[in-house]
């Protein structure tokens, strides 16, 4: 008797990764994305994994929670990952892609393997048997209603925002300058220097841009790890300076000072023919961004070949919903992953759509799911999700604060600190590896 596949509702990096940990397990999948049929606002392709926000996967560093996360992502056999590492293109310590090549790598995978069978159709109603809902902060209408009527809970949302992406021919190398901060690694980001009266300029005709959010927003909707430029702008004249403009670690050789403020381009493909403006998401029209982003020093004659944009993001109140294996409490068999469970962020949606994917796998196979170890940063994370307080509950990155604190017997730098729990998390990893291969 054929075993009951499991049914993945969405093909992002949540998704995908699902899939292909269930089908890596000698089990069925069907795999449910409504692209090309229905089509969302941020997505352009078909393609499985499709990066809409930025191309960077965050810091590789092992001191950052994102390097941490994505070893441990590696240790369990990724395949998200895994494609990530091979269409990286240039970006000092972090890990960033060649979007499309990217995709195009995992979505190869995902078709090429015998157990998944692809389904290009919009799911409207909750599946019966085991499923995974992966479909991301952008779910159509009709499945988030029928979630709505599963859980009994109404949705949550908060804003979130693309940073514009500007051809290199138009950028003006007499102007910019290529530097890391510090000078870590190769020198991959591109810097736009301003002096102070350049910025001030810039900052005033910011808060005076046209703007396509709402006026009557809730500021508490917008996610304060990707606020639009604007916005952090609206918080006072330092404010870019101090965050996504900041010239720490970076000097003009033209001048042999550090810059007032920059504004930094990291690499979106691995040809170098499109440059992405780190931290710039933005809700100003198009228009005013032409006008505003050309005030920026070297960009004077910018090529936009994608405009900032921001869009609605959905996501459910995992506190009240979820268990720590991403199981549904009214529904051992129903498991969510992704951004719709209020994580935030490209690695921590792969990190849940891999446990989601293991968990699916050995419920079909009669096993208890597994719950990571709570030292380890995926287990971390959804400890966290999975407690927090339901009336205040907001989207969530990776980051060490999530970990434990590690027993000492003396008190020690932060540096040392975080050292020791990345080691700790790596560990706890590396046990439920080798518990997994001993089955």
């Amino acid at each position: 008797m054929a075993e009951q596949p499991v049914t993945i509702i969405g093909a992002g990096l949540a998704g995908a990764e699902a899939a292909w940990q269930v089908a890596q397990r000698d089990l069925p999948v069907v795999l449910c994305e409504m692209r090309p049929h229905v089509m969302t606002p941020a997505h352009e392709t078909d393609l499985f994994a499709e990066l809409v926000c930025s191309n960077s996967l965050k810091s590789n560093r092992m001191t950052s929670a994102h390097g941490v996360l994505k070893q441990e992502l590696r240790l369990l056999g990724s395949l998200v990952i895994r494609c990530a590492d091979e269409h990286a293109v240039p970006a000092g310590q972090a890990l960033a892609v060649d979007r499309n090549r990217f995709a195009e790598a995992v979505t190869e995978h995902l078709h090429a393997h015998p157990l998944i069978e692809v389904r290009r159709e919009e799911v409207t109603t909750i599946p019966d048997g085991p499923a995974i809902i992966a479909s991301g902060p952008l779910t159509s209408p009709a499945l988030a209603a029928a979630i709505v009527a599963l859980t009994g809970s109404e949705r949550l949302y908060f804003y979130d925002a693309l940073s514009p992406i500007v051809s290199a021919e138009s950028i003006d190398y007499e102007v910019v300058f290529r530097q890391s901060r510090y000078d870590r690694g190769d020198a991959d980001y591109l810097n736009c220097p301003f002096d102070r009266p350049q910025y001030e300029r810039f900052h005033e005709e910011l808060l005076n841009a046209d703007i396509t959010l709402h006026k009557d927003y809730d500021a508490s909707e917008l996610f304060e790890g990707c606020l639009p430029i604007e916005v952090i702008a609206a918080r006072g004249i330092d404010g870019p300076r101090f965050g996504p403009m900041k010239p720490r670690g970076l000097t003009d050789p033209r001048t042999g000072r550090r810059p007032w403020a920059v504004v930094q381009l990291r690499a979106e493909n691995r040809a170098g023919t499109m440059w992405n403006l780190v931290g710039f998401q933005t809700s100003l029209t198009y228009p005013e961004q032409r006008r505003v982003f050309r005030m920026i020093p070297g960009l004077e004659h910018a090529e936009f070949l994608r405009y900032g944009a921001v869009h609605r993001n959905t996501y459910i109140n995992a506190p009240t919903l979820l268990r720590p294996t991403w199981q549904t409490r009214a529904r051992a068999d129903l498991l969510f992953a992704g951004q719709i469970t209020g994580v935030e962020g490209y690695v921590e949606s792969v990190g849940s759509g891999l446990v989601a994917g293991i968990n699916a796998a050995r419920l079909v196979r009669g096993l208890d799911p597994l719950v990571m170890p709570a030292h380890s940063m995926l287990g971390a994370l959804a400890e966290h999700i999975t407690t927090a307080d339901p009336d205040g509950f907001q989207p969530m990155n990776a980051n060490f604060g999530l970990l434990p604190r590690p027993h000492a017997t003396r008190r020690m730098k932060k540096a040392e600190r975080r050292k020791l729990q990345a080691e700790l998390a790596l560990r706890e990893i590396e046990r439920v590896v080798a518990r997994e291969l001993e089955r």
